[in-house]
């Protein structure tokens, strides 16, 4: 199923690509320097992701960077006919790395926001999700309005530099925050009670309840805030961007969308390849 709808995609972006080279005029010249020249003349796309984002992206056990968000680049990288090289690193580092050219794209849940839109293209939204809180208490767990817990006595993490630090810096100032490296350090805070809550993204509370069902975890199931993910482009090369748009609305059209949905949000097959 997956290899034919890549194949079908394939042939529509390939349809597109056509049909953009054989424009004539001044700005011809311009979009066969643009990056998706470069990524095919150097036969690999190069993608930037956390891989510790789970069911979005996240490291198998056997290394492997696997996820939602993975399958998806790598039916764009079938589509261009390269390769796909996935580059992990901290969150913090993947828009820096996408402003020196070492990635072609940043896919890792990331939320569109226009402090972010400023500096770099986004394409999508491909997903919506919201802030949920992860805690061993239900009281803090079920609040409906963040500032319930807007106290110096709460102890909250988050990922660094995510918009989830920035909700608590902006919403809930007075509880005292731990920004970690990775999603791993934060969950494990609050399973040892170094925190009170972590707050994140919705899919990663919930992927943490399926990891640990015996350590009393409870989650929100009503987000506290709009998460739309965009994937972050160079703001340079509308043709780059219009290409990403364009297989987005194919893999909807196609249903590769509702397909890897369901592998990835509503199958639990792929834990055991991770933990």
């Amino acid at each position: 199923m997956y290899k034919i709808k890549a194949l079908l995609i394939m042939g529509v972006a390939a349809l597109f690509l056509c049909s953009c080279a054989s424009l004539s005029g001044p700005d011809r010249g311009r979009s066969a320097a643009g990056h998706l020249a470069r990524i095919v003349e150097r036969g690999e796309f190069v993608v930037g992701t956390t891989g510790n984002m789970p069911p979005l992206n996240m490291t198998a056990k056997d290394g492997e960077v696997i996820g939602y968000e993975i399958d998806m680049v790598r039916m764009m990288a079938d589509a261009l006919g390269v390769k796909l090289k996935v580059k992990t690193m901290e969150f913090y580092e993947l828009l820096p790395a996408l402003e020196l050219n070492s990635v072609d794209i940043v896919i890792s849940g990331m939320t569109i926001t226009p402090v972010r839109n400023l500096r770099f293209a986004f394409v999508g939204p491909y997903l919506h999700s919201g802030k949920a809180i992860l805690a061993k208490s239900e009281t803090i767990a079920g609040v409906s309005d963040a500032t319930e817990v807007n106290s110096p006595s709460t102890r909250v993490a988050a990922l660094k530099g995510s918009t989830s630090q920035e909700f608590i810096e902006t919403v809930i100032p007075k509880a005292q925050l731990t920004a970690t490296e990775d999603y791993d350090e934060a969950i494990r805070l609050v399973l040892e009670d170094k925190v009170d809550a972590l707050i994140a993204d919705y899919p990663i509370c919930i992927v943490a309840l399926l990891r640990y069902p015996d350590a009393g975890l409870v989650s929100t199931f009503t987000a506290l805030t709009y998460e739309p993910y965009g994937i972050a482009m160079p703001p340079d090369d509308p043709h780059f961007m219009n290409w990403v748009e364009n297989f987005l609305a194919s893999m909807e059209g196609s249903g590769d969308v509702e397909y890897l949905q369901d592998k990835w949000f509503k199958s639990g097959d792929w834990i055991e390849r991770v933990w």
